[in-house]
């Protein structure tokens, strides 16, 4: 079986190596351009690109699939691999219709949730937002709308109650890979039973911004909680912006003369939120210094109870 590999980062590598492993022939990837990074602007391949070249690989890296030159050069290599399924995985290209239509067996996706919950760009960081206990993988027949298409196979697994975007991200990417190899051998058994979707049990998992990443110690506890966990929280401390990576729910009630936002124990960091609960911050990053255990940072940095955080300062 022809497999041409299209994907992105980091969740779509161990799909890629899950390939090579079991000698699938991949004749070809496609990922996005090389981005400049850093001070020094230095052109960053992406981690399926350097994975594939590692491989001995040939990678394409069209701006586009849908429109111009590179499109259409894009659609006559497509043609001269002339492969029998495309893997499609966080890849970050709408593909044409030509390209779908293209291989024997279509264009097949990995995707991060359990479809139909959570089409769109960002499924593990709104599972994460919205405090769900479980996630998965849905491979998916692609189809021209977004994300769809009949599905496959599914895997579920659970959502720790403290866990973040990086173990989940971690753990669901080799997940895929594992949801990829059983579509692919159900596909070349002939025993693939697609099911197509229920749009009215479909939800949307938009791109992230900035703004949503913003503590407001007015909400309660578990809110909160989850913005950290999905997409790490900012606040700010004496003026200066503070990141907050990690955190654990205080189910315990904070005192009653302390306004939200208010350090409610000075030792563990734990502040006080709108539904009287305290949030400890467990991870953290002051301005101008690194990510740090928030007992490291409470070693060099004296904050008084009762301190507010969110407080602009007036200087």
């Amino acid at each position: 079986m022809r497999i041409v590999f299209m994907g992105t980062p980091d969740f779509a590598v161990p799909c890629l190596q899950a390939l090579l492993q079991q000698a699938y022939d991949v004749v070809g990837v496609f990922t996005q351009p090389d981005k400049p990074k850093g001070r020094g602007y230095k052109m960053i391949p992406p981690p399926v690109k350097a994975a594939a070249v590692e491989a001995g690989l040939s990678v394409y890296q069209p701006l586009s699939l849908r429109k111009g030159e590179e499109a259409e050069q894009a659609m006559q290599t497509l043609q001269e691999l002339a492969p029998d399924v495309i893997v499609v995985v966080a890849y970050g290209q709408i593909l044409p219709k030509a390209v779908l239509d293209l291989p024997k067996y279509g264009c097949i996706n990995i995707h991060g949730s359990l479809l139909p919950a959570y089409r769109g760009a960002a499924p593990m960081q709104m599972c994460l937002l919205n405090g769900e206990t479980e996630t998965g993988v849905t491979s998916m027949q692609m189809a021209e709308g977004l994300d769809t298409g009949d599905m496959l196979v599914k895997a579920a697994l659970p959502i720790g109650a403290d866990e973040t975007f990086a173990s989940l991200h971690d753990r669901l990417a080799e997940l895929g890979a594992s949801v990829l190899l059983e579509t692919l051998e159900k596909l070349a058994a002939g025993t693939l039973q697609p099911e197509p979707q229920d749009d009215a049990k479909s939800s949307y998992a938009g791109r992230i911004t900035k703004e949503m990443s913003a503590l407001h110690f007015e909400q309660p506890a578990n809110t909160l909680h989850n913005i950290i966990r999905g997409i790490t929280g900012f606040t700010t401390l004496d003026g200066k912006r503070l990141k907050v990576y990690a955190s654990h729910v205080v189910t315990t009630a904070m005192p009653e003369e302390l306004p939200c936002g208010a350090v409610a124990d000075a030792e563990k960091l734990i502040v006080k939120c709108g539904d009287g609960l305290g949030l400890q911050l467990l991870e953290v990053q002051p301005e101008g210094k690194k990510r740090m255990k928030a007992a490291d940072f409470l070693r060099g940095k004296s904050i008084p109870y009762g301190t507010v955080l969110g407080k602009v300062s007036q200087k």
